[in-house]
Parts: C-alpha cells; structure tokens; sequence
C-alpha cells in the first residue's frame, strides 16, 4: 500500500512537471544557439520595410494580434490555404504585410534553415514595427511553432468586429485569458495605422457619441455607399507615430470606430482611458504586458506543428 502511495505521488509529481514544462517552453533566449542572427535579420529587414512604407508597420502589428486570436500564436493566418483565415470577414481584404514576412522568412531560412517558425517571425516583426514607429520594445518569449491548419470559421468568430459593443470586447478578450485592461492598452495599437471606409462607416453615420466635425471630416472620404476601401488614419491626430493620442481622441469623442469609443462611452473602462491619456508612461508599460501575455496564447511547442520553410504553406 505504501509502494503504491509513493508511485502515484511520484506520478502526480510527473504529470505536473510535465505541465509546467508545456506552458514554460517559451524564452526569449530560445534561438540564442540555434539562429543567433535572428533578431539582427528581423530587425534590418523590418527597419527596410518601415522606412520604405510606415503604414507597414502597423500592419504586422494587426497581423499579430488576428493570428493569436485564431487557434493561438501559430502562424495559421499567414497560409494561403482555400478556407482559411485570410478570406474571413474580418481580414478579407484588409490583412497586409504578408511580403515582409517573406521575405525575413527568406533571409532566415539562408541563415538557419528549418529552425525559426514563422509564428516567431511574426512576433518579433511585430514588435519592431511598433519600436520603429517610437513605440516601446520588449523581450518576445520564442519557441512557437506553426499550425498546419487555418480556419475560416473559427477567425469569423473569435475576432471583435469594428462594431463590437463594450461588453462584447471584454468577453472576447477574456475568452483569450486577457482581462479589460490587457484589451484597453492593446487597442492602443490604434494610434497607427489606417482604416477602410466599411469599417467605420456606421460610426460616423449613425452614432450619437461622435464628435459632429469630426464624423463630417470622414463623411467627405467615406459614401453612405460605395468606397469601402477608402481609407482614413485610426488616430486623427498622429497616425505615423505610437503614442498615446488615441486615448485624448477618445475622450473628445473622435474614435474612428464604434469599438473604439465603446472604450470612452461611460462605461468601465473611462477611468483607464483618461490615465492613458495623461500617462503616456502608464500606456506603453501596460501594452508590453498584454502584448507578452497575448503572445502566450496556445501557442504550439514541441513537437507539435512544424517549423514551415515557407510561411504561406505547409510543408509536404
């Protein structure tokens, strides 16, 4: 009886290392052998791109955040494959950077080939297009592997739409381990980039919590019908550089979707909105924290997934 006690606490003790060890395969020293290079490449490449065209880094920035949304950090929304996520609504279209990551996955795979996933890639080229456009920086925990699967369905549901209510975002968000304010800093990435005329269209049309001039200035760019791709900055203010503008944007009601007001509508989430706004400090350390947690979802480790040679394929 005793022998059998002592095996299945040394089972249980088992079991749990093993847990542990799954959910600590992430590190940011991860390819500090196996491809030393990799955040040098990375880096030259994405500052290329960047000062070729600054929207880009936005861009790989949103790349990020709707591939972890969608199975975990595991490169599935970077496959070209009939059926997955580039085609669901809410990247048809609108998704871009993809070449960027080619072409660092090109320059990597000369370096180390079969060592770095594209899931890394991602992370990594995200985080220095948000540094290049004077954001902060930090320290990505590495180790991910890509999925061989994409889902269409599962993108279609699991990312907030532009006109998602308060409640909605929080539940969404915390359905990913992410908690009100974890999704308050991260739509603080909204002070770059641009967004289409269908993404907004009914805030600036039918909303009463909008600033009149301001949903006047982006009717003239954006028809009641017609000219879905037409395009206008998420920050009026300061579109090319991160910072925490948003936030003063949306306390004067001047958020450019209906998601984005939802933040400051008297709701919850006011007070955070208006220390973002006078703590710019407070902003940037708060979207490190979500952006490392939300980096830590599902992602596959191991032996799972593989690492693809080519990141819009997976490997035969």
């Amino acid at each position: 009886m005793a022998d059998a006690r002592i095996m299945h606490c040394l089972l249980a003790v088992s079991l749990l290392s093993l847990v542990a060890h799954a959910h600590a395969q992430l590190s940011t020293t991860f390819y500090s052998r196996s491809c030393p290079s990799l955040e040098t490449t990375v880096w030259e490449v994405m500052k290329q791109a960047v000062v070729k065209e600054q929207r880009v880094g936005a861009s790989l920035l949103r790349l990020f955040f709707h591939d972890c949304f969608v199975q975990g950090c595991d490169g599935s929304i970077l496959l070209d494959a009939a059926g997955g996520e580039k085609s669901a609504g809410p990247n048809a279209n609108s998704l871009r950077g993809f070449d960027v990551i080619d072409t660092i996955k090109a320059r990597v795979e000369a370096k180390c080939p079969g060592v770095v996933s594209c899931a890394d890639i991602l992370a990594l080229a995200a985080r220095d297009g948000t540094f290049l456009l004077r954001g902060p920086t930090w320290k990505v925990p590495l180790g991910r592997r890509d999925s061989t699967t994409a889902s269409q369905s599962l993108a279609n549901a699991n990312l907030p739409s532009s006109g998602s209510s308060l409640s909605t975002l929080i539940s969404t968000f915390a359905s990913k381990g992410l908690s009100a304010t974890d999704m308050t800093a991260l739509s603080g990435a909204h002070t770059i980039g641009l967004a289409r005329c269908s993404t907004f269209r009914d805030h600036v049309y039918n909303d009463a919590n909008i600033n009149s001039s301001f949903a006047a200035r982006r009717r003239k760019t954006c028809p009641r019908s017609g000219g879905d791709s037409h395009l206008a900055p998420m920050d009026v203010h300061s579109s090319r550089v991160f910072d925490n503008s948003y936030y003063q944007n949306l306390m004067a009601r001047r958020g450019l979707l209906h998601s984005d007001q939802e933040l400051f509508n008297g709701g919850s989430q006011d007070a955070l909105v208006r220390q973002y706004s006078a703590n710019p400090a407070l902003f940037r350390k708060d979207f490190v924290t979500a952006m490392i947690k939300m980096g830590n979802i599902n992602p596959l480790t191991g032996a799972a997934g593989q690492i693809r040679k080519n990141c819009r394929v997976v490997n035969r």
